[in-house]
């Protein structure tokens, strides 16, 4: 599949994202069934499936440039949505390796990576960049490696410090956040930053996931699917922006939920950092207006049972109780069992 980059689209202000009829096609639905509660459903994270999102490791798709743009956008306004303890060092150096490895790999047209010992050469033709630095010297890039590294990749990383027996969120590059903030997460431990989600606590779903994670391999990286509704394709819904964001909710009515409510996937990749032993958590975001999943009409008719059915403490967790009887009835149309 070739990959090419749509011109410069916004995720604020004027919100002219859109999805190609291909990416569309290849969007991560997250329902196998006509009920949704929570489960680890975590899977080997082997390439499957050319074309789709599950192919690479780290997928890059039609709107890279676009969200590189909002990246820088969001960095300029709060630098501090990038975050690195001094004891995490290496495995910043560990993630820069790794992600221009893979990119360097799954899309050598658009990245390249040349290595003589520790002097390194990476080119990102996709947004002009060249670099020759020295892997381990700080000084030879133009900012700290984590962050010069996942200014050039679609998605969120936290990188997990594993210790006592846990994980702890001690460093990461969120720009694009489901309603959490780094800033606030940082140095808590796994269940602690898990804390605010409800019922799955009770069922025991962080005890198991937690016990899995801690015992992730080198080479044996895990995915899941995670799922929100966003109003507006808007990328950066963070509690730092809740003013600019939270009263959206209030806006949704039968006219425009089409246009307005997006369904908002987080394909989640945890993987071992070899160096450091630290696991690097990926979280790729993905959005697509109801106007767009509609035409799909398997996902349609799902989705409106999922809806209809959804557990009133996950709807609100999730921030939809608002707007969600609107919505009910809006995509009930698209149901013919309804």
């Amino acid at each position: 599949m070739t990959l090419t980059f749509k011109p410069l689209q916004t995720y604020r202000d004027d919100f002219s994202f859109r999805n190609s009829p291909a990416a569309i096609a290849r969007f991560p639905f997250p329902f196998p069934e006509d009920q949704y509660m929570y489960s680890v459903n975590l899977e080997p994270a082997v390439s499957r499936d050319p074309g789709s999102v599950f192919e690479h490791s780290f997928d890059v798709d039609e709107h890279y440039v676009s969200e590189m743009a909002e990246r820088a956008r969001v960095l300029e306004l709060d630098p501090d949505r990038c975050l690195v303890m001094p004891h995490m060092a290496q495995a910043a150096w560990d993630t820069l390796e790794m992600l221009m490895e893979h990119l360097s790999r799954d899309y050598p047209q658009h990245f390249r990576l040349a290595r003589d010992g520790n002097a390194w050469h990476w080119q990102n033709l996709a947004l002009g960049i060249e670099q020759h630095f020295i892997y381990g010297d700080p000084a030879t890039l133009p900012c700290e490696p984590l962050e010069y590294i996942t200014r050039q990749m679609q998605g969120d990383f936290a990188v997990l410090d594993q210790r006592d027996g846990d994980l702890y969120m001690d460093a990461g590059m969120v720009t694009c956040p489901a309603d959490w903030s780094l800033r606030f997460d940082a140095g808590m431990s796994f269940k602690q930053w898990h804390s605010p989600v409800p019922m799955a606590h009770q069922i025991g779903v962080f005890d198991r996931a937690l016990k899995y994670l801690l015992n992730i391999q080198v080479g044996q990286p895990v995915r899941r699917l995670n799922w929100t509704l966003t109003i507006n394709p808007r990328l950066d819904t963070s509690p730092e922006t809740y003013h600019e964001w939270g009263s959206d909710r209030g806006t949704v009515t039968p006219e425009n939920v089409g246009r307005l409510v997006h369904l908002r996937v987080e394909l989640q990749l945890m993987t071992r950092l070899p160096r450091s032993n630290a696991l690097l958590f990926g979280i790729r975001t993905y959005l697509i207006s109801l106007d767009e999943l509609v035409t799909n009409p398997a996902w349609a008719q799902r989705l409106h049972r999922v809806m209809r059915d959804l557990p009133d403490p996950i709807a609100d967790y999730k921030g939809i109780t608002r707007y969600r009887q609107t919505l009910v009835d809006w995509l009930r149309r698209f149901d013919p069992e309804a």
